[in-house]
């Protein structure tokens, strides 16, 4: 179960990526339809991570569940191109020139954006009209019109954020609407009022509270003083660890009520407070439902009056006003209403759209067997493989490979499995030893011989170490130039070692940045920028730390200098080049927490190991915290008690920022909180002149350097390995990027 929390972490920033990428094709599905039917018989064995069975439009949550679905079974309303920029028009094909190359993209729908006087923005969407789903039935807009009313149900808790946005009339039909659960935990154990669920409804969900639930939070409680020094029994302390202020005294009843109230009862996002003991696993079923249940309260809508069906194949969303990252919420997989939903139950003039409004029980009865209109039908999922066969009804044209097997294979196995013929494709994790191995298999000693053929393209993400403002301050005020001071103290140093840990672990597979942003990003700055700086490399004065020609040894000096300048600033204590005493609120020890197994197996670890012994010498302690469980890290993410920390963020082709940096956002690790970010993250939001934006995101990027909570590390690179014996080299995706992958030129890939 811990494993859930580190998906939900890597992936929040990735979720509207993969909401909208599915089903993208480019000049590669073209020359498949020119090509007809499906020529090979022989299976593509793919080396794929462990998946959970959520093949679902809709309801996907883990990374090899949502590709599978999204790029092979569905089709997505939109795409974007090999520089990550979003196709408008994509029916009659989309030109863009990448790395010297003319490419042209196909995607299933024309998108016109019209702002209007009242501010309100129009999306007018046309799609084609010659699409089937693999099942043979034609492809209509009452189709997205149905997806769409899926995402935006007030019981939808899948991925999708397009409820967020401010469709015209969509607060009005998600209001009035309250989940039985929510209901009847409001009521209380003693409710005698059964106007809204019967009795028997109340009596099922308190005998599960009062058991299943105080197992939940008991396997807490367990986790908490087997891991953090608990004492035995001490809810309100290991509440407290967990991030929940609970009485003293508190029960493990309390505790679970408490978790049910943050995450308004819920039980799919409670279930990622789990220890060890789920939710999900431990409830009876119809009690589990009663949080995706909705009943009718007060007064709701019964449609959304910005979501307008023009004809058979296109329709209309307005949105009350223009925001830049509106666009990739449009992106919801075109889904078949006949198989998802029910036919009989959509009358788009009587506001009936396919599913009883507040119930998606049909939708969600179909997640782990999908149908969409994308290159592959799925077959089913046996062994801890998922089989699929080739759609002959692709739009693009039926795919090279006729069928699919997606292997569980484990990170170890990747590499061998390809040599040893067991499966044909795997991403492995690149590092310097993996492309010593994958270059040693070839005669010609590259990554790309007659044995092995590895691809690689920039991650769409990068790694960080980064600062909790709240734990690591001066005083009260996390914002204070004393509270920065401290923490450019630590990154002056921590960044000093990048650059030689970094080549050291990934050599030519990973690059250092500097700026918390992934260079992929049309808004991350570059070196030929004329204000782009090395990040932590000035000291309290703003001169610059190092100079040309200095040895690794004495940029360390140098930057070990610059913290104790940096340190004084901050109000400790220094005699004789060593700190003797902190000021109030800070410490003169801090714990890193790196997910190295336990064994120091992390990219950043040499970099905390280099850091540490710099810092002792001034007497500054740096606590490596090494964990075989990394769950760990990220209980203590969410529960804000994290210090200093080793991670990775995943990112979107638009790099909004509000998610991650501003006060509101949902994964606000930092704790920055203030105004003036926030300010500059909406600004950035209102404009569609990209070198207005990235003048604003650059602001941005310096606010966050400077308030010194994240230090960039690096943009690594993915690496896709084919068998050269066994996979036709020659149809490999052309100039693959972060937004452009092998997945997406599947349609045209061939075996030998």
């Amino acid at each position: 179960m811990k494993k859930k929390k580190i998906v939900s972490l890597l992936l929040v920033a990735t979720m509207a990526l993969s909401m909208v990428a599915c089903g993208k094709s480019g000049d590669a599905g073209k020359k498949a339809s020119e090509n007809g039917d499906s020529s090979s018989d022989t299976p593509l064995v793919i080396g794929w991570d462990a998946m959970s069975q959520k093949f679902s439009p809709f309801f996907a949550e883990s990374h090899p569940d949502m590709y599978l679905d999204d790029k092979c079974v569905q089709i997505g309303l939109l795409g974007v191109d090999r520089a990550g920029q979003y196709i408008l028009e994509g029916i009659d094909g989309y030109k863009a020139e990448y790395n010297g190359t003319e490419y042209t993209y196909y995607t299933p729908s024309n998108i016109k954006v019209n702002e209007n006087e009242d501010g309100s923005v129009t999306y007018d969407i046309q799609i084609r009209d010659d699409m089937k789903f693999s099942d043979g039935e034609p492809v209509t807009i009452d189709d997205v019109i149905f997806s769409f009313y899926v995402v935006a149900d007030p019981t939808y808790d899948g991925p999708s954020t397009f409820a967020s946005l401010p469709v015209k009339g969509m607060e009005e039909y998600r209001s009035g609407v309250s989940t039985l659960s929510t209901l009847i935990a409001e009521a209380g154990k003693d409710n005698t009022d059964f106007t809204n669920f019967t009795e028997e409804q109340q009596k099922a969900f308190w005998d599960a509270v009062e058991t299943k639930g105080a197992e939940f939070t008991q396997s807490i409680v367990d986790y908490m003083v087997e891991n953090a020094g608990v004492a035995e029994g001490d809810v309100t302390a290991a509440a407290a660890g967990w991030g929940f202020e609970l009485p003293a005294g508190a029960t493990t009843e309390d505790f679970f009520l408490a978790i049910g109230e943050q995450y308004g009862w819920n039980f799919a996002s409670m279930d990622k407070e789990a220890a060890s003991v789920t939710i999900a696993d431990s409830f009876p079923a119809d009690v589990v439902a009663m949080s995706t249940t909705g009943v009718e309260t007060g007064e709701s809508a019964d449609h959304i009056e910005g979501i307008v069906k023009t004809g058979d194949y296109s329709m209309q969303i307005t949105v009350e006003e223009f925001s830049a990252p509106a666009i990739e919420k449009l992106g919801t997989a075109i889904a078949p209403m006949h198989y998802y939903g029910d036919k009989s139950l959509y009358d788009y003039d009587n506001n009936k759209f396919g599913f009883p409004k507040n119930d998606l029980s049909l939708i969600r009865s179909k997640t782990t067997q999908p149908l969409g209109a994308g290159p592959y039908k799925f077959v089913e999922y046996k062994n801890k493989i998922a089989y699929l066969e080739a759609n002959e009804n692709y739009f693009l044209g039926a795919p090279k490979i006729k069928y699919l097997q997606f292997k569980e294979t484990q990170e170890a196995d990747k590499i061998p499995g390809v040599l040893q013929g067991t499966i044909d494709l795997a991403e492995p994790s690149m590092s310097k030893a993996a492309a010593e191995q994958i270059s040693g298999e070839n005669s010609n000693g590259e990554l790309a011989g007659d044995v092995l053929t590895a691809t690689l393209a920039d991650n769409l993400g990068y790694g960080y170490i980064g600062m909790c403002a709240k734990n690591v301050k001066v005083g009260n005020d996390q914002g204070s130039e004393e509270s920065k001071n401290l923490r450019k103290a630590i990154a002056t140093v921590v960044a000093a070692y990048r650059d030689v840990v970094i080549d050291s672990y990934y050599g030519d597979a990973a690059e250092v940045i500097q700026y918390p942003i992934s260079n992929s990003s049309w808004a991350a700055p570059q070196k030929s920028d004329p204000d782009y700086e090395i990040a932590f490399s000035k000291d309290v004065n703003g001169d610059p730390i190092y100079t040309d020609g200095m040895s690794d040894d004495e940029k360390y000096e140098a930057a070990l200098n610059a913290a104790l300048g940096y340190f004084e600033a901050a109000g400790y204590t220094v005699t004789d080049g060593k700190l003797t005493a902190a000021p109030a609120g800070a410490k003169l020890s801090y714990e890193a927490m790196i997910p190295g197994g336990g064994n120091g197996d992390h990219p950043a670890f040499g970099i905390l190991t280099g850091a540490k012994e710099s810092l002792a010498k001034i007497g500054f302690e740096l606590v490596i915290n090494d964990l075989s469980d990394s769950s760990v890290l990220w209980d203590a993410l969410n529960a804000k008690t994290a210090e200093i920390w080793c991670a990775a963020w995943g990112a979107t082709p638009d790099p909004d920022m509000y998610q991650v940096y501003h006060s509101k956002g949902g994964t606000t690790h930092y704790e920055v909180n203030e105004p003036e970010l926030d300010a500059l993250i909406e600004d950035a939001r209102t404009s569609e002149d990209q070198s207005y934006r990235k003048a604003v995101y650059k602001e941005c990027l310096d606010y966050i350097v400077d308030y010194a909570v994240e230090i960039p590390t690096y943009q690594r690179q993915n690496a896709v390995l084919y068998s050269s014996e066994r996979v036709n080299i020659d149809s490999l995706v052309k100039d693959p990027t972060p937004f452009w992958i092998w997945m997406d030129d599947l349609a045209t890939l061939e075996m030998n």
